[in-house]
């Protein structure tokens, strides 16, 4: 057994948690050695106790360490220890690193200059077009963009990060045999295929659920330099995401939303409790000094530009949609057509897709 696999086979024994095995190899100094040592000197460790101690000594009752190397293999998944130069480097200083990260994908030594984007699932216009337009520009300047692949903002700061061509890596709450969510498997390929990784510290086959995500945002947050939220409520897990980021001594950064808008009470609140406010990226590279010139930062993608084919009523109420969200009344008060009008002309601007509807007759162009 070598190095790699006896780190597998510890992360694999129930209620083995990252602060536990962090005093074992403080005692021990390597993962072969915990699983070859005796009981009681297991349970003289602080915090392991007889019946932990009983369950490391007989751990191969407990785990079927071949029956996961060969899934990681089926799966075309590797694994990083710690001791690897692969493995994040600031998330091996936080308090309870993963002994080992699962990787579907590719690890490069950048990945240790990272941001963590995160936010509510549910999410606005506003909040897509900012989470893609920071995850682009921070993965221009050469951060790794990490996120979690949930629905909303993670998918979309993936997806800014990708545009860029630069490096995203995807923090999973559970094991890789099952992406979730199952819509996301596409961009989950993309992400693997292109420059990234999809990572955890779960077993292949650990099910995602309401303790797994909680320890997968200390990841995100510990990965990085800091850690930008985008939009997100009251209840939204990306709080604890900012809370962990908090805890680990990472800067946090939030972008405000409307006061009247219930997915961004979260977030604003973040803001009035000393988190940084960011418009750009340029905000958040400000406070990395030395490593990154927010001079090269490029700008937001460009708006989509209108087709040449476009007649001049459609040119003129196409003209009257803001890039952000315009309803219905101020289209026609800017463009002076009238309503039956304009209604049927944003309908036909939506066939052409340039622009989109969004819910409350709000009209946005896309880009």
């Amino acid at each position: 057994m070598n190095h790699t696999e006896a780190c597998i086979a510890l992360n694999m024994i129930p209620q083995m948690g990252p602060v536990r095995l962090r005093k074992l190899l403080e005692v021990f100094g390597q993962p072969e050695r915990v699983l070859g040592a005796a009981r009681d000197k297991l349970a003289a460790v602080e915090g392991i106790g007889r019946e932990l101690a009983t369950g490391l000594a007989r751990w191969e009752d407990h785990v079927d360490l071949p029956a996961e190397l060969a899934r990681m293999q089926q799966a075309n998944v590797s694994a990083v220890t710690p001791a690897d130069p692969l493995y994040p480097r600031m998330l091996g200083k936080i308090h309870d690193p993963p002994i080992v990260l699962y990787v579907w994908g590719e690890l490069t030594e950048k990945d240790g200059h990272g941001i963590g984007i995160v936010g509510s699932r549910q999410i606005s216009h506003y909040g897509t077009e900012c989470a893609k337009k920071f995850g682009y520009q921070l993965a221009y300047a050469g951060l790794t963009v990490y996120s979690g692949l949930a629905r909303g903002i993670d998918t979309a700061a993936h997806l800014g990060a990708l545009a860029a061509k630069g490096r995203t890596v995807a923090v999973m709450g559970g094991g890789l045999s099952e992406i979730y969510p199952s819509e996301n498997f596409a961009l989950a390929e993309k992400i693997v295929a292109g420059n990234g990784a999809l990572i955890s510290e779960f077993s292949m086959t650990v099910q995602p659920d309401r303790q797994t995500f909680p320890m997968r945002n200390r990841i995100i947050s510990g990965a990085s330099y800091g850690v930008l939220v985008v939009e997100a409520g009251v209840k939204s897990g990306a709080l604890h995401s900012a809370n962990s980021a908090a805890e680990q001594g990472r800067t946090v950064f939030a972008v405000p939303g409307p006061i009247d808008r219930p997915g961004c009470i979260g977030s604003n609140r973040l803001i009035q409790q000393g988190a940084k406010l960011v418009m750009d990226a340029a905000d958040i590279l400000d406070d990395l000094p030395g490593l990154f010139a927010p001079a090269d930062l490029p700008p937001a993608s460009e708006p989509r530009p209108a087709p040449d084919n476009l007649s001049p009523e459609e040119k003129r109420v196409f003209e009257s949609v803001g890039d952000r969200e315009t309803h219905i009344d101020v289209v026609i008060r800017q463009s002076g057509l009238p309503t039956g009008t304009v209604s049927s002309t944003l309908f036909a601007l939506e066939l052409k897709r340039v622009v989109k509807q969004l819910p409350g007759k709000f009209f946005v162009k896309l880009s």
